[in-house]
């Protein structure tokens, strides 16, 4: 490797899922154990104990629960190199393709994020590079109108289900589930806004990395997988939900959201 991989994975209540993903990054030798940084988010648990006793990793406890985005802030700055890979613990690696992003950030000296192909454990794709969002985009994710063949249409844009075939492209934002950041970047725009507490801070992120002058994009060639079952969809009145609704009011406070998609661009290669 030309450039070393910090890792940040940021627990709360799932210390089998983070010793799952701990062993995967070692068992393809994406990191050395120093450098993969396991941030215990003030679960309540066991979790502190059991990861320890688990798997070899850095574990930083933190003090409270301030959120997702507080937990990232606090592995990032404990980070000893320039790439950090952002993890959630119900992620993995079935092989070390992830280290070619040392000569990706190399070659794109204003690439500042990079999201990865997530994939569900049985292959299929998640779509994790997205467009900004509309108000119509919600409202469509959100209810069965975007069961309608037109309805469909929009989602599949905002999903960016036509870029995935032709290498590295830029997007406006990629999913917090996986990702590479720069750490000079990240750090120049201040991390993590903790005020979203869960959900959308890395739409956030992706936003105020792209007003300031840095590229978003998302890679094909990396896949991490994603064993997970949405838990903010379209039930409205979930505690997920909520949160993700609130996240959103957060969101609109701070960036425009218009009411409807602007209209479809050439998506942008290097």
């Amino acid at each position: 490797m030309s450039q070393r991989l910090s890792v940040v994975i940021v627990n709360f209540c799932t210390p089998d899922l983070t010793i799952a993903c701990v062993k995967s990054l070692l068992q393809h030798r994406v990191a050395s154990p120093e450098d993969i940084i396991v941030v215990e988010n003030a679960s309540g648990d066991d979790s502190a104990a059991r990861i320890r006793a688990g798997v070899a990793c850095t574990l930083i406890e933190a003090s409270e629960n301030r959120g997702y985005g507080d937990g990232l802030n606090i592995g990032v700055r404990a980070a000893r190199h320039e790439l950090v890979l952002c993890l959630n613990p119900d992620t993995y690696f079935t092989n070390d393709d992830v280290l070619s992003v040392s000569g990706i950030f190399a070659h794109e000296p204003k690439l500042a994020l990079l999201g990865l192909d997530l994939r569900y454990p049985s292959g299929e794709r998640q779509y994790s590079a997205r467009r900004d969002y509309s108000l119509l985009d919600v409202l469509l994710r959100r209810t069965g109108l975007g069961n309608t063949r037109l309805g469909s249409r929009f989602i599949d844009r905002h999903l960016m289900k036509n870029a995935w075939d032709n290498g590295l492209f830029s997007a406006d934002w990629v999913m917090g589930t996986g990702f590479v950041v720069r750490r000079a970047a990240f750090e120049a725009v201040g991390g993590m806004d903790t005020e979203f507490f869960l959900y959308m801070e890395d739409v956030d992120l992706c936003r105020r990395l792209r007003d300031s002058g840095w590229r978003v994009a998302a890679s094909p060639e990396i896949q991490l997988i994603h064993d997970h079952q949405r838990a903010s969809g379209k039930k409205l009145w979930s505690k997920a939900a909520q949160l993700h609704l609130h996240a959103l009011r957060v969101f609109m406070r701070k960036h425009r959201v218009p009411l409807l998609p602007p209209a479809s661009g050439v998506v942008p290669r290097r």
